[in-house]
């Protein structure tokens, strides 16, 4: 079987990104932004109308205004003054974008506006690529901050706080004090300054600059070094991030960082002191650190640190709640643990269990036969020449059981051994893992296993046990051979009996709450399975089950303990996708730990989070016993508010050359593939342009959005690529829980094939979350605004066919729709403030008000309104007449304050009648099966009563749980009180 991960990516054939840059130099100030809009390029002009023409745009060489060619205008009305300029807008944020057909044709990355006037009149251009885009955007925002002073900056780069300190890092190199230094002395210079750089790089870069100044010396001055470290050591795209969130400057102060990491990057509590922390920590000019701001180098460093990752660090420490049932965790587990190569040959290897539980590993394997001399061991019954002692390998769990987690650890237990080994396996047991061993016995008065964090430091065994009514020393038992067990079920002569085995006592007392039990049907064993038994499921057996009987499945899984292992054809020991199983509420989905690919990839991601302790608290939705969920749904979850997942794929960061290429050189051709893994409606794939011939920073700039149901079983994974491959095109892959995300720029982590990360290998992203209101595309999203109420979805509740609960449910309608209606009233309101304020729908709103509040200064920085507190809620009011598109933008923000209002006071009045129709629902859910019965319900319309009975409760739940969106309105109105400056 080929590895998916070595298969092409589908959906989009090879698109290949061509630099509309004139040349190879990198942008690195703003210099070379103006010096490359006054060569000028081509852009698209968009009219509302919905046309597009070519144009030329050049900024004049006196930098006073904006011109274009060809025009019916005559020369001097083709242009506009820079000093006209009010706003310029990066991606598709006008009402002209918002209203032209062909917008949805257009790049979000290439696209951006220039709003001038009183009026506020909007250019808007397209241009061929988003660093082009990016150019143009920075260098006007540059001019337009710099608008009475518009000279100053062509002074040059050489007094910059950049600049002033690469000239000290040079001085305090060059022993001699001549101003010339050894090119070798300062190729390992910049190698210090930045490891990531080849040196084959650097000195190339000499020889391009030297050659460029027709010098045929190999030495290297002060000027000549500062020129080759900015062009080595700038990376475009976080010049213009820097350049955009310092309001123009080329250098952010501590209120800079502050806005950016609560604006853009979800930080809260933030302070300056903090702030002024990290510039200290990062800023690499003694200058920079003394007057407190953060040059374009110190920031790269900081955007590539463990404080950017992409990874929440709150999952990086158990943040779960660890007392609820083992049964409603996924845990860890792996197959055939002994193994460290393929099954069907492969030696033991007790290497197996130190790599599985440093891992996190939570359920482990041992397959125990018996050996020579008495002693019990582990081997690969399809390759007895090499085996491990049992006791060695007990020794090794004891040793590192605890190591990567303090929660309990499962020995699945395959017992192939005669009487006497099996009580010699016990006598090890009990010596070597000592009081760690959980041999309590179960309460029949409980109804559900204990907790992972009653059970901590506790070692289970999960295996087969004698009836305890029966006063016997041994008696039989079905074996627990998975794999031979199969073989048997798909031979032509099996008669349905099981192989059964000698059992003695002994071993029968170390089994507890995990006893082996054959499956039958869910109804016997919704009756009469006990809680502590556990059933063990092959990929075959479980996938059947999961494709007819879903809902059934998720249901068993609320109680009881399952566990899915390969199937016996895998003799390569390749894997199952774990995603199937988790989506039906399975616990323990064993995989082949020795055997990397994508399906590895999810379950390693996967356990990344809550501490990489081993357990994930399955989905609410999964653990309440009255709730409804299909693990085969193609559409919403009842109650849960879909959200929308935006990934910009920015750049990348010293790609690597594949693996097991064969091609010689180490050019590549590098895409990114996005993978959304979760319920069957989530899963999603799409993947980015190809970057010709670039490994060390190839810029994709590509944004991409995926409707994600049910984010608690979500995960994103990120694979990078090579399209022109001989032999290996897999570079690196990251995967990560949906919860696991931060907001904002982050940096991904790249890991190879097997797993390992890379060092200095990342991806450039930004991630945004939005709920499905605030999401979608700019014209889309204003019609939904529009239409209100006529195209809103509601949570629809199902007719049970019992008037009594049906009555009841009923009452629910209404309430139910008001909180639909107060919701997303209170989101289309934000929507329009973001629109009005030329922002998109990604937007934060700290963002929102900041644009807002410099949209209501006057042209002599006065403020055009007031802010005036009514009834506690933030009012504006105007201070004078004020033009149309201030009363647009007042009118906006009036309307989303009167619907915090309204939600604020009426969300806890709607919310006690939803929750009284379900504690009422609630009342008849014991008598449910009996109300049928009178009604003459049974079979299939009992069971579709019993379904749609628990697919109201679960309606009405989570519309209460996603009531407590006031607590964000509360969040936006402190928010506009603060910042009442």
């Amino acid at each position: 079987l080929q590895d998916p991960s070595n298969q092409k990516c589908g959906g989009r054939k090879k698109t290949v990104s061509f630099s509309s840059m004139p040349s190879e130099k990198k942008i690195s100030s703003a210099n070379d932004c103006i010096s490359f809009m006054q060569a000028g390029c081509e852009l698209k002009k968009v009219r509302p109308n919905s046309r597009i023409y070519n144009r030329f745009f050049t900024l004049d060489t006196d930098l006073q205004a904006l011109r274009w060619e060809p025009s019916k205008k005559d020369l001097e009305k083709a242009k506009l003054d820079i000093s006209a300029i009010k706003e310029i807008r990066l991606g598709k944020n006008t009402e002209t974008f918002r209203n032209n057909g062909l917008a949805d044709q257009i790049c979000e990355d290439c696209a951006f506006s220039v709003l001038h006037g009183e009026n506020y009149e909007s250019l808007d251009l397209v241009a061929n690529s988003a660093d082009v885009a990016n150019i143009w955007v920075s260098g006007l925002r540059y001019l337009v901050s710099r608008s009475k002073q518009p000279l100053d900056f062509m002074e040059g780069n050489q007094n910059t706080p950049r600049f002033m300190w690469l000239k000290t890092v040079f001085e305090a190199a060059d022993i001699d004090g001549n101003g010339i230094m050894l090119e070798d002395t300062s190729v390992e210079l910049i190698k210090q300054l930045n490891p990531t750089l080849k040196e084959s790089k650097i000195r190339l870069k000499f020889k391009e600059i030297q050659k460029s100044k027709e010098k045929l010396t190999t030495r290297v001055t002060e000027e000549e070094f500062c020129e080759a470290f900015c062009e080595l050591c700038t990376r475009p795209e976080v010049y213009f991030l820097l350049v955009q969130i310092s309001k123009n400057k080329e250098y952010l102060d501590a209120n800079d960082l502050m806005l950016f990491l609560e604006a853009e990057q979800g930080v809260t509590h933030i302070t300056e002191d903090m702030c002024l922390n990290i510039i200290r920590r990062y800023e690499l000019s003694e200058e920079g650190r003394q007057k407190g701001f953060l040059a374009i180098d110190g920031f790269t460093q900081y955007l590539l640190s463990p404080e950017c990752d992409i990874f929440d660090p709150e999952q990086k420490k158990v943040a779960q709640d660890m007392t609820q049932p083992l049964s409603h965790y996924y845990i860890n587990a792996s197959h055939n643990t002994y193994l460290v190569e393929d099954q069907f040959r492969g030696p033991a290897d007790i290497n197996g269990y130190v790599r599985a539980l440093k891992m996190g590993c939570r359920s482990i394997e041992l397959d125990v036969s018996d050996g020579s001399d008495n002693e019990p061991i582990l081997c690969n019954r399809n390759n007895m020449t090499t085996h491990v002692s049992f006791r060695s390998v007990i020794e090794v769990i004891n040793k590192f059981a605890f190591v990567a987690s303090e929660y309990p650890l499962i020995l699945c237990l395959g017992n192939h051994c005669s009487l006497p080994q099996q009580k010699v396996m016990v006598q090890q047991m009990k010596k070597v893992f000592g009081n760690k061993l959980y041999t309590e016995a179960p309460l029949p008065s409980e109804s559900y296993l204990p907790s992972p964090e009653k059970l901590k430091r506790m070692i289970i065994v999960k295996g087969k046990k004698l009836p305890s009514d029966a006063d016997v020393l041994e008696g039989e038992v079905t074996d627990e051979d998975e794999e031979a067990e199969m073989s048997r079920r798909m031979s032509v002569d099996y008669n349905g009996e099981q192989k059964q085995i000698w059992l003695c006592r002994e071993l029968s007392d170390l089994v507890s709450i995990c006893k082996s039990v054959q499956y039958r049907d869910f109804e016997l064993s919704m009756k009469s399975q006990n809680y502590w038994e556990i059933c063990s499921f092959s990929e075959t057996e479980a996938s059947r089950i999961a494709n007819e009987y879903p809902e059934d499945f998720v249901n068993y899984n609320k109680k009881f303990l399952s566990r899915i292992y390969p199937s016996a054809v895998r003799i390569d020991s390749s894997n199952l996708n774990p995603q199937d199983f988790w989506n039906c509420g399975c616990q323990i989905v064993a995989m082949n730990f020795q055997t990397p690919g994508p399906m590895m990839d999810l379950h390693t991601g996967w356990f990344l989070q809550n501490g990489g302790c081993g357990y994930v608290l399955r989905p609410s939705i999964m653990r309440d016993e009255v709730s409804y969920f299909s693990a085969n749904t193609k559409g919403i979850v009842p109650g849960v508010s879909p959200l929308v997942l935006h990934i910009k794929i920015i750049s990348g960061q010293n790609f690597p050359k594949p693996k097991g290429a064969c091609a010689k050189g180490d050019v590549i051709d590098p895409y990114v593939c996005i993978e959304i893994h979760g319920i069957p409606a989530d899963c999603s794939e799409q993947r980015t342009k190809t970057v010709q011939q670039n490994s060390d920073n190839p810029i994709f700039d590509e944004t991409f959005e995926f409707q994600v149901n049910l984010p608690e079983l979500a995960m994103i994974r990120f694979v990078v690529l090579d399209d022109d491959y001989i032999g290996d095109e897999f570079i690196g892959q990251y995967t990560i829980p949906f919860e696991c995300l931060q907001p904002g720029y982050r940096h991904v982590p790249l890991r190879s094939f097997v797993g390992d990360v890379m060092e200095h290998v990342t991806l450039f992203v930004h991630i945004a979350i939005t709920n499905r209101s605030g999401g979608g595309k700019a014209q889309k999203r204003s019609l939904s605004v529009r239409m209100g109420k006529k195209v809103r979805e509601y949570n629809m509740l199902r007719n049970i066919g019992l008037k009594t609960i049906d009555d009841i449910f009923k009452i629910a309608v209404h309430p139910l729709r008001e909180a639909i209606d107060m919701r997303e009233n209170m989101q289309n309101a934000i929507v329009s403030v973001k629109e009005l304020c030329g922002l998109p729908p990604i937007a934060s709103l700290k963002q929102c008000l900041l644009t807002l509040s410099s949209r209501l200064i006057t042209s002599d920085n006065a403020p055009s309104v007031s802010l005036v507190m009514k009834d506690s809620f933030p009012y504006l009011e105007p201070l004078g007449a004020v033009p149309d598109v201030q009363k647009k933008m007042l009118a906006a923000y009036d309307l989303m304050i009167q619907e915090s209002r309204f939600l604020i006071e009426m969300a806890d009045t709607v919310q006690e009648k939803i929750a009284q129709c379900q504690k009422a629902g609630m009342e008849f859910h014991e008598e449910l099966h009996n109300l049928g019965a009178k009604e003459g319900l049974k079979g299939r319309k009992l069971n579709k009563a019993t379904e749609s009975f628990a697919w109201n409760i679960t309606v009405l739940k989570f519309t209460i749980v996603n009531l407590p969106w006031v607590q964000l309105v509360k969040l936006v109105i402190a928010t506009l009180v603060r910042h009442n400056h």
